[in-house]
């Protein structure tokens, strides 16, 4: 018994992933639930285990004081559609590629389809319908017009609500908007270290990088882009549009650098019988 466990294989990479992705997230979700324990009123056991459970935001506000929703109300079949969508390059393209970091890439859309614009979508309007004031986790990113937009307003608004309550909110009253932003960004690169180079073992220092280029895009955007775009005229929304994304879309690679599709991706893509 004990020659087995002295050669038995430690735990996945793609394991420690999902593990160390899951303790930031739980991590989170006290913090905000402490912030606001005392203007929220008591809610029930059941909302409380609700609110760990089956709702991936960070609005702790939002969930447990009822009312309408802001914004517009979610559609579920916008959500069910990226479910499918996402299930379908998961299972169905990416097998049939053979380059196997193609094949990680296209697998690595298809779980954000599923999981951020499927699974978390249908999850907003199904809260919604029950009263709660959240809103979808991401919002239609690819219609950003400013990194700023992108950032704070349309992509991953779990880990904006997280960060704005206990970063960029204090620093700002401290040394500005700037650093507060200069901050955040610094923040969420520590963190995809975390979840990304760690497990893979490799690529230090590349999802960091990644996101002080947001940074400094913002500044430069501030810049080339003086005013919101929404009193922008028509022929500067394509200028804008083209900026945000190129650079969000530009450097992904460093985001997700090779080590971490060969070591942690691939083999969970096997786990789950997406490749053969």
């Amino acid at each position: 018994m004990i020659a087995e466990i002295a050669i038995a294989e430690p735990m996945p990479r793609w394991a420690v992933m999902w593990l160390l992705a899951g303790g930031v997230f739980l991590a989170g979700k006290l913090a905000m639930r402490a912030a606001l324990g005392r203007v929220l009123p008591a809610p029930m056991r059941w909302e409380e285990v609700a609110w760990m459970a089956l709702w991936p935001g960070m609005d702790a506000e939002a969930f447990f004081r009822r009312g309408a929703a802001p914004g517009r109300t979610v559609a579920g079949g916008a959500g069910l559609l990226s479910v499918l969508l996402g299930a379908g390059l998961i299972w169905g393209v990416a097998r049939h590629l053979h380059a196997p970091l193609a094949a990680g890439w296209v697998a690595m859309v298809g779980l954000v389809l599923v999981l951020h614009f499927g699974v978390f979508r249908l999850l907003a309007g199904c809260w919604q319908r029950q009263g709660r004031r959240v809103r979808p986790i991401m919002d239609r990113p690819v219609l950003a017009l400013s990194l700023a937009e992108f950032w704070g307003q349309r992509w991953n608004r779990a880990f904006r609500d997280l960060a704005h309550r206990w970063i960029f909110r204090p620093v700002l009253r401290r040394r500005g908007r700037h650093v507060a932003t200069l901050a955040v960004f610094l923040a969420s690169g520590l963190v995809h270290e975390l979840v990304i180079t760690v497990p893979a073992g490799a690529g230090y220092g590349l999802p960091l990088t990644y996101f002080l280029i947001q940074a400094l895009g913002m500044t430069l955007e501030r810049q080339l882009f003086p005013g919101s775009a929404a009193v922008a005229g028509p022929r500067h929304l394509l200028p804008r549009w083209i900026f945000t994304h190129a650079f969000t879309l530009g450097p992904l690679f460093l985001l997700f650098p090779p080590p971490f599709v060969e070591r942690v991706i691939l083999p969970f893509l096997h786990f789950i019988h997406a490749l053969p």
